[in-house]
């Protein structure tokens, strides 16, 4: 770490000293220490730190001797209520905005096409499955069970999302697909319900652009609240959760969305959840600073 850190400050420093930016947006869970050496003593540059999640209760989530290297605190809003005041106390002002997204809902690709592309027939169930890159806890379990269940309905066929930054899935079968791609959120209009741990960008992509999900919130991250963010929408019934995974709680939820009727009124109970993207909030706040500077 000590090595990286020190290449990663040297690095950094000499992007500022050629191209001299007016401002710096780190983008993360906890801010890196090269990277903080590498900014203090930059004073001509506003520097943002975008702060994501819902972060557990009784984990310490504010580093303080970092916080205050920043001018702002961007933090998007999740599903569930955030609570700021201990975010207040510091000397980076704190902005917020509604959750943020990659895409929006006129970007996504056509169905047909993607379809197509994948070479699924028309009439097909299209079942995305996506459980993380496995780099925190053990998905083959899961995964296995998942796509047991998924096999036995002769008109499923399902699109494996495959971790950019995970080892390659050893699994095939007449009708799986698997895409090594980014952001898979732009085919999320060709599928009829998805199968997903509940991180920050696939919940609020499901949500905004109404896929039902059974979530497999992942229980083992250090900070992300991911059960808390997923059962939300569940309680309004946009959603289902599985906190404990099982063969037959697997099988009843697919079993349960299996159902066009379920995924309609699913759809539905989403909308009543969709917001503005914060991408668009937060891009405007940061052109009209940079006209300030």
């Amino acid at each position: 770490a000590r090595t990286w850190n020190t290449l990663t400050e040297e690095f950094i420093e000499n992007v500022f000293s050629i191209h001299k930016p007016s401002m710096f947006i780190f983008d993360g869970a906890f801010p890196y220490r090269g990277m903080l050496n590498s900014i203090r003593n930059q004073k001509n540059m506003k520097k943002f730190w975008l702060r994501r999640g819902t972060f557990k209760k009784g984990v310490s989530n504010m580093p303080i001797d970092s916080i205050n290297h920043f001018d702002y605190i961007i933090r998007p809003k999740d599903s569930v209520e955030i609570d700021y005041d201990n975010e207040e106390d510091f000397n980076p002002d704190l902005i917020t905005c509604d959750p943020i997204l990659l895409l929006n809902k006129e970007e996504l690709e056509i169905k047909s096409d993607v379809l197509a592309k994948l070479a699924i027939p028309e009439n097909s169930i299209v079942v995305y499955v996506q459980l993380g890159a496995g780099n925190i806890n053990d998905i083959d379990s899961e995964m296995n069970m998942t796509l047991d269940a998924l096999s036995k309905y002769e008109d499923i066929y399902v699109v494996l999302g495959e971790s950019m930054i995970g080892s390659r899935l050893n699994i095939s079968g007449e009708r799986i697909r698997i895409i090594r791609d980014y952001p898979n959120s732009r085919f999320f209009d060709s599928f009829d319900f998805g199968i997903m741990a509940a991180g920050y960008n696939s919940y609020h992509e499901a949500i905004q652009f109404s896929l039902p999900t059974i979530f497999y919130p992942n229980l083992n991250t250090g900070r992300d609240d991911q059960f808390a963010r997923a059962k939300v929408s569940e309680e309004i019934g946009a959603m289902v959760v599985l906190r404990k995974r099982t063969k037959k709680n697997i099988t009843a939820a697919i079993e349960k969305l299996y159902n066009n009727s379920v995924r309609k009124r699913m759809k539905d109970k989403c909308a009543q959840l969709h917001k503005e993207n914060g991408a668009d909030q937060i891009a405007k706040f940061i052109v009209k600073e940079i006209k300030n500077f």
